[in-house]
């Protein structure tokens, strides 16, 4: 079967995240990320070259395309189309009210720039978080920039979007970190291995709403110290900092 014009039309309009949500569907385009993530969502569709699929045997869709490196740029949203896309059905996730109770979980509040919340998930997957809690007004994790970002970490970190304010008020007596200016500096404080950690939107921070529920305050100090230095972080890199710092105090 030859890639038609309605399958690539289908592809492209992905893009947009009311046809995302309308299908269910998300694209993954390349060998590795679409390797990363055909064992753990069902695949609708592959179109993939003759090299690819010659390459792959153990792989399950319910429809593959073979098609031209020409035919792949027409539905590709990459300057550089590889060998494959993939259509994934989005998960359907029930939201674990509970997990930050037994184990280390992530809050984005209103993080709006895709390849963050994209680099957000494969960071959460390096350090075994299993969780992310996005506030409604986070970017659509089906956005096809956070997907090629997470770089697989998708397959194995869950994605809930709610309010984070009832969450966290469902679970009164576990640790609310969050950075800020004016927090205690993350590397003199000890860190326990459960709760949850609040990462605020790029510009504005955490919401005021939100900061009142912080029971711990982190501050990421630069070096030397007090020194004139950017205003802030990337979000994304802060996030990899707090992790790490996490992960290294369990290690101890």
């Amino acid at each position: 079967m030859s890639l038609s014009k309605a399958k690539i039309k289908l592809i492209r309009s992905l893009d947009q995240k009311k046809y995302r949500k309308e299908h269910q569907l998300f694209v993954a385009e390349g060998p590795k990320l679409v390797d990363e993530l055909i064992g753990y969502f069902n695949c609708k569709l592959l179109v993939a070259t003759q090299d690819w699929i010659q390459e792959h045997s153990n792989y399950h869709t319910e429809e593959l395309i073979l098609a031209t490196q020409d035919e792949l740029s027409k539905a590709s949203a990459l300057k550089t189309p590889q060998q494959v896309i993939a259509l994934f059905e989005q998960p359907q996730y029930e939201i674990d009210n509970k997990a930050m109770q037994h184990s280390l979980c992530l809050a984005l509040d209103g993080v709006q720039d895709p390849g963050n919340l994209g680099t957000i998930i494969r960071l959460a997957d390096w350090f075994g978080i299993e969780h992310i809690y996005c506030s409604q007004d986070t970017v659509d994790i089906y956005n096809t920039k956070t997907i090629q970002a997470t770089m697989g970490g998708l397959a194995r970190v869950k994605i809930h979007y709610t309010s984070l304010t009832e969450i966290i008020k469902q679970n009164p007596n576990i640790p609310i970190y969050g950075t800020f200016l004016d927090g205690e500096n993350i590397y003199d404080k000890q860190l326990e291995q459960k709760g949850l950690i609040i990462m605020g939107n790029e510009g504005k921070g955490i919401s005021d709403e939100l900061q009142e529920l912080v029971s711990h305050k982190l501050y990421i100090p630069n070096y030397p110290m007090n020194k004139e230095s950017a205003e802030s972080l990337n979000v994304a890199i802060a996030t990899a900092i707090v992790c790490s710092e996490f992960r290294r105090q369990a290690s101890i």
